[in-house]
C-alpha cells in the first residue's frame, strides 16, 4: 500500500514539473524571468525528490532499510543541495516579484539575462558548498558505520544530531549553517514581501491592488509551505522524540512540498493555465 502511495506520488511529481519544464521552454510569452526561476525550480523539485523516493520504494520493496555508508553520505549531500538550493531560489523569486511590482519601468533593464542566470549559479554554488560542509562533519565521525538513523533516509539534521549528540561540536555547527544559509534567504523573502505590501497598499483602485499581488500568490503558497513544513520537520524532531513523528514530519518535507508545487502553480497561475491546455488541446481534438 505504502509502496503504491509513495510511488503514484513520485510519478505526479516528477510528470508535474516535466509539463511545467516544457511549458515554460516552448511558450516565447513564457520566456520571462519569473517563469524562467519557476523552470529551474521545477527542475530541482524533480532532483529533490528523487534523492529519497526511488531509495525508499527499493527499501518498501526488498524489506530492508539499510544503506551502504558512501550511499548515505551521496544521499545526504544531495538532499542538502537541492534542498538548500529550493530556498535560494524561493528568495531570488521573491527578488524578481519585488523588481516587478516596485519598480516596473525599470524591471527589464535590473532583471537581465545575465542576473539571471548569474543568481542560479550563486544558488547552485552556494548549495553545492552547504552539501559538502555536511558531508565534511560526517566524515569527521569515525564510527558512523553503526548509526540507526530514525527516519526513510539519510536526514542531516537526525545523522549530526545522532553523530555529536549532546555536543557543543552539533550546536556550533547548526547555528552557524543557519545564520550562513538560513538568515540570508529568509530576511532576503521577507523584505521582498514587506516592500511589495507596501507599493500595492498605495495603488488607489482595489482591481490595481488585485492585479498586482496575485502574480505574488502562487509563489507566496510555495513559501509558506516549504517554509512551514520544514519548520515543522525541525520543530517536531527537536520536541518529539517519537520516531513516528519524525518520519510523518520528514515526508510532509521531502515528499508532499514538491509534490503540491506544480499544483500551485498551474492552478493558480492563468498564462501558465492556458498554456497547458493549449498543449493538451490538440491531442483531445485529434481523439476526437
Amino acid at each position: 500500500m505504502l509502496f503504491v502511495l509513495f510511488l503514484s506520488m513520485y510519478l505526479i511529481t516528477v510528470l508535474g514539473n516535466l509539463l511545467i519544464i516544457l511549458a515554460v521552454s516552448s511558450d516565447p510569452h513564457l520566456h520571462t524571468p519569473m517563469y524562467f526561476f519557476l523552470s529551474i525550480l521545477s527542475l530541482d523539485d524533480i532532483c529533490f525528490i528523487s534523492t529519497t523516493i526511488p531509495k525508499m520504494l527499493v527499501n518498501l520493496q526488498s524489506r530492508s532499510r539499510s544503506i551502504s555508508c558512501a550511499g548515505c553520505l551521496t544521499q545526504m549531500c544531495l538532499f542538502t543541495v537541492f534542498g538548500c538550493m529550493d530556498f535560494m531560489l524561493l528568495t531570488a523569486m521573491a527578488f524578481d516579484r519585488f523588481v516587478a511590482i516596485c519598480h516596473p519601468l525599470n524591471y527589464p533593464l535590473i532583471m537581465n539575462p545575465c542576473l539571471c542566470v548569474s543568481l542560479i549559479l550563486l544558488s547552485f554554488v552556494t548549495s553545492f558548498l552547504d552539501g559538502q560542509l555536511h558531508v565534511w562533519m560526517a566524515l569527521q565521525m569515525t564510527n558512523f558505520k553503526k548509526l540507526e538513523i530514525p527516519d526513510f533516509f539519510c536526514d542531516p539534521s537526525q545523522f549530526l544530531d545522532l553523530s555529536y549528540k549532546g555536543t557543543l561540536t552539533n550546536a556550533i555547527f547548526k547555528y552557524v549553517v543557519a545564520i550562513i544559509y538560513g538568515f540570508p534567504t529568509i530576511f532576503g523573502i521577507l523584505f521582498s514581501y514587506y516592500k511589495i505590501i507596501s507599493s500595492v497598499l498605495r495603488i488607489p483602485s482595489s482591481g490595481g491592488k488585485y492585479k498586482a499581488f496575485s502574480t505574488c500568490v502562487s509563489h507566496l503558497s510555495v513559501v509558506c509551505l516549504f517554509f512551514g513544513t520544514g519548520l515543522a520537520a525541525y520543530i517536531g524532531s527537536a520536541v518529539s522524540h517519537s520516531t513516528r513523528v519524525s518520519a510523518v514530519s520528514s515526508v510532509m518535507y521531502t515528499v508532499v512540498t514538491p509534490f503540491l508545487n506544480p499544483f500551485i502553480y498551474s492552478l493558480r497561475n492563468r498564462e501558465l493555465k492556458n498554456v497547458l491546455i493549449k498543449m493538451f488541446k490538440p491531442e483531445l481534438e485529434t481523439r476526437r
